[in-house]
């Protein structure tokens, strides 16, 4: 985005000029726009639900898919959406506040999934599962009612991998959030534009910009989480091997089913080998006169 001009969005507004900033946000722009080509993302004319939590993650993605709004390159309508789930503490009044104040077209929703929750989960269990579907299922209900084609996420790079390792450790099957997908009614797209931006970038870039960002433990510390746990682990691989994250993301868009196991995805029992007229021929053994 050219900030020099007079149309610049509000969400930009005093962005750091320095040029490492101008890079991290470069490079989070070009990501997000290769997503969104590469899985096939933009129908023209649509209307895309904008989730929003108040995290860094969802912060970044609004900002960036204004800029790219801005800059002509996606052609579709934003409704930014916040689904207030009744946990405690909770501050009501931060997004709806920014929203206005940025200029963004928004919805702020409350529902009391949280008393739900803390009623159908046992002690001791975690609260995520429960806590997902009964957000999905408004989320869903809220872009019907809006008119939307598509809910759009702001899961990243770091997220995908995480849920990769999670299925492999606990789950066992190779799996994670794609990019993008259908919902099981059938109607709605789900999208992820920041599948290929890392965690550590959208942090950089929500704090340089001052976002009002909201703690993501409203709901209470729970110990021993799996999440938390791979991501332990996959900080650990970071560390004693900078860069290891990115090449492993990079292993999820280079699946080879030749090279596994799961029969579904490769016949192997169909697999033939080629006849050779030279190596199946016996030798000719010459005789000795």
């Amino acid at each position: 985005m050219l900030d020099e001009n007079d149309d610049i969005h509000p969400l930009f507004a005093g962005a750091p000029s320095t040029t490492q900033f101008k890079k991290l946000r470069k490079r989070i722009v070009r990501y997000t726009r290769e997503a969104i080509e590469q899985y096939g993302m933009i129908e023209r004319d649509a209307r895309w639900l904008v989730c929003l939590s108040g995290g860094k993650d969802s912060y970044t993605l609004l900002a960036v898919l204004y800029e790219l709004k801005w800059r002509g390159l996606l052609p579709v309508d934003l409704l930014a959406c916040n689904l207030d789930q009744g946990q405690p503490n909770f501050p009501a009044t931060v997004l709806p506040k920014f929203l206005e104040e940025m200029g963004v077209p928004h919805r702020i929703e409350y529902q009391d999934t949280y008393s739900i929750v803390k009623d159908k989960v046992p002690q001791g269990r975690t609260y995520c599962a429960l806590c997902s579907r009964l957000r999905r299922g408004n989320l869903y209900r809220i872009a019907r009612e809006e008119g939307c084609s598509a809910v759009v996420l702001g899961h990243h790079r770091d997220d995908i991998l995480e849920t990769f390792f999670m299925n492999l450790f606990h789950g066992g099957r190779l799996a994670t959030m794609p990019p993008k997908l259908v919902n099981e009614e059938g109607d709605l797209f789900v999208y992820r534009p920041l599948a290929h931006v890392a965690e550590e970038d959208c942090e950089k870039f929500a704090k340089s910009m001052n976002y009002p960002i909201i703690p993501c433990d409203l709901c209470g510390s729970q110990d021993g989480l799996q999440r938390q746990q791979v991501k332990q682990i996959l900080d650990g691989w970071e560390k004693n091997s900078p860069g290891r994250r990115q090449v492993m993301f990079r292993a999820l868009m280079n699946a080879r089913p030749s090279h596994l196991l799961d029969p579904k995805l490769f016949d192997f029992a169909g697999l033939e080998r080629k006849e050779n007229t030279i190596l199946d021929k016996k030798p000719d053994i010459p005789l000795i006169r």
